[in-house]
């Protein structure tokens, strides 16, 4: 079977709040992969019926659960919406990623090495 090429333009960019598709949950991309870059453990964990492609991008997120505990999730592009909640997202580590404006949005910082 034919594998298509891998999509290699992230249609979500670092900062941009996101919520899953399924799920629900809410989240700030902080990190991005071209394709699947986890362990093969981590990928046949997920259930073949909903397992994602690994061609596409796949998204590194400070994520909440609807009661708000803090999480980071991996995310593959299909799998995820634009976040249209204007309520922010809570995680205790967007300060060490972002600045927050006064509109909510985030930028991300600039990394000291």
């Amino acid at each position: 079977m034919a594998h298509s090429p891998p999509n290699l333009t992230a249609k979500f960019d670092i900062g941009m709040p996101v919520r899953h598709r399924v799920y629900g949950f809410r989240g700030v991309v902080f990190d991005v992969d071209p394709e699947f870059d986890n362990t093969e453990e981590w990928y046949e964990s997920i259930p073949e019926d909903v397992r994602p492609r690994k061609n596409q991008p796949f998204y590194h997120l400070l994520a909440e659960t609807p009661d708000k505990s803090p999480y980071i999730a991996y995310v593959s592009e299909q799998n995820l919406v634009p976040d249209e909640d204007t309520n922010p997202i809570h995680h205790p580590a967007i300060a060490e990623y972002f600045d927050v404006r006064a509109d909510g949005s985030f930028v991300a910082r600039a990394k000291m090495n």
